[in-house]
This record gives structure tokens, C-alpha cells and sequence, in this order.
């Protein structure tokens, strides 16, 4: 497969999480690499966070392993452990079933680039800090399983 143009697959901006936790992701964009170079068997994301962007809301996966690899910028790693500065060519990577709630958010004065791998999501998605609860049959529900 040739080198993938990002130029040439539509960023999606934001999230699909419920109001208001959609707020401090509202300027991110994500273009599906993976998909666009055809992949299957995983998703490759490339996300560009703008200053002051979160990668996603603190969440864990129970099926799913996931890695992240800062490509440009900066950004601040925050999951159970604290807040970890991360820089271009680090890498983090959260074993499935962890419980270790994690997510970026972009300190500086400059876009954060960077690309996160995993499988297709299959399992249940934990987002420990907030009213939320992703599941494959049902999506996005309140954590007691009643739908937004």
C-alpha cells in the first residue's frame, strides 16, 4: 500500500460523546488511518489536538489494548498514576482490563500530534470520572445502562 495521504481522508471533529463531556474534545480532529490504508484487523487514529484539546474523556477498556504515539508536539499523559509529561517519539500503552483510566490533554501553545492503535472496540469501555458507559450493543448509556 502506498504512503496514506492525509490530505485525502475527511478529519472527523470532535467526539460522539453526550453534551457536556463532548466540550473539551470539540477541536479535535481524528482521521482513520487504518481504514483508509485498508486495514482490518486494527484501527489506527491519527488525532491532532489543539492547544488546550483533550484526547478523549479518562476511560479503560476491558477487551481491548491500546497504544499511543506522540508524532509532533506535546502533551501531558493523565491516567491513575498522575500526569506524565509526553513528548515527539514517546510511546504509552494500556494493557486491556486494566482499570488504569487514562487520556492526553494539550498543555502547550501548539498542536499535539499523534497516533493511537488498538483493536475494533468489542468490549466495554469504563469512563471512571463521569456518568458514562460505552457498550457494542447499546453505545454511549448513563454508567445504571439508561440511554442518553
Amino acid at each position: 500500500m502506498p504512503k496514506i495521504d492525509l490530505d485525502a481522508i475527511e478529519p472527523a471533529l470532535g467526539c460522539s460523546y453526550p453534551a457536556p463531556y463532548d466540550q473539551p474534545l470539540a477541536r479535535r480532529t481524528a482521521r482513520d488511518v487504518g481504514a483508509a490504508g485498508g486495514l482490518t484487523d486494527f484501527v489506527a487514529i491519527h488525532v491532532v489536538l489543539p492547544p488546550g484539546c483533550w484526547s478523549s474523556q479518562r476511560h479503560w477498556h476491558e477487551g481491548e489494548d491500546e497504544l499511543v504515539a506522540v508524532l509532533s508536539g506535546e502533551a501531558v499523559l493523565i491516567d491513575d498514576h498522575g500526569r506524565r509529561p509526553m513528548k515527539a517519539g514517546d510511546v504509552a500503552t494500556f494493557p486491556k482490563n486494566d482499570g488504569n483510566g487514562h487520556y492526553l490533554i494539550n498543555e502547550s501553545d501548539r498542536d499535539c500530534i499523534l497516533i493511537g492503535v488498538s483493536l475494533p472496540e468489542r468490549s466495554l469501555v469504563h469512563y471512571p470520572d463521569i456518568d458514562l458507559l460505552w457498550s457494542p450493543e447499546t453505545g454511549e448509556t448513563h454508567v445504571d445502562g439508561t440511554p442518553y
